[in-house]
């Protein structure tokens, strides 16, 4: 199965849990999705008519209002089985973040660049806030223990970008205080 375009896959996998329109799919992306994929608007509208193209999701016609129609998309039976088979494939590639402060770091040639404090400085404030951001949205979404069993895959990214999010402060803050002093 060809896995190079994970769009679709994301997308199916949204209109799985519930019908969506293409405002709502974007949407996801800047909720939940968009917290480890990143999709444009004018990335989801095409492929929406794409994989309607190939039968793997339908829409209805919605009226919101008096006169506001919206396309509902929903996946059908051969999108669920494209889904499912897509889940049941092995991960085995390990895919490189892109990340412009690693990469600007990486080109750092002593812990004495003046440059250096400010930019840790700056990803600390970055990183203490998405940290902040996602311990809310573990708190929101899923309440109680009990309620993470239904969105069990959400809970566990949640938890994973936490994790993720916990090491990279503590990293930064560690890097902060082992920089030499101004005098040094």
């Amino acid at each position: 199965m060809a896995q190079k375009n994970k769009l679709q896959f994301i997308i199916l996998g949204l209109l799985n849990q519930q019908p969506l329109t293409g405002y709502d799919l974007t949407k996801a992306f800047d909720d939940e999705i968009g917290e480890f994929w990143q999709a444009q608007h004018s990335q989801i509208y095409p492929q929406l008519k794409r994989l309607e193209e190939q039968g793997y999701v339908t829409h209805e016609i919605t009226v919101s209002g008096e006169k506001l129609e919206k396309k509902l998309y929903h996946v059908t039976a051969t999108g669920r089985d494209l889904l499912h088979e897509w889940i049941s494939i092995g991960t085995p590639d390990l895919t490189a973040t892109k990340d412009e402060f690693i990469l600007k770091l990486y080109f750092i040639q002593t812990n004495q660049d003046p440059r250096l404090r400010e930019m840790l400085t700056e990803q600390l404030t970055l990183h203490t806030a998405k940290l902040t951001h996602l311990q809310h949205r573990l708190e929101s979404v899923f309440p109680k223990p009990a309620t993470a069993k239904q969105h069990y895959g959400h809970y566990l990214i949640l938890q994973h970008a936490i994790g993720r999010e916990t090491y990279y402060v503590d990293w930064l803050k560690q890097t902060l205080q082992a920089l030499p002093k101004k005098s040094e």
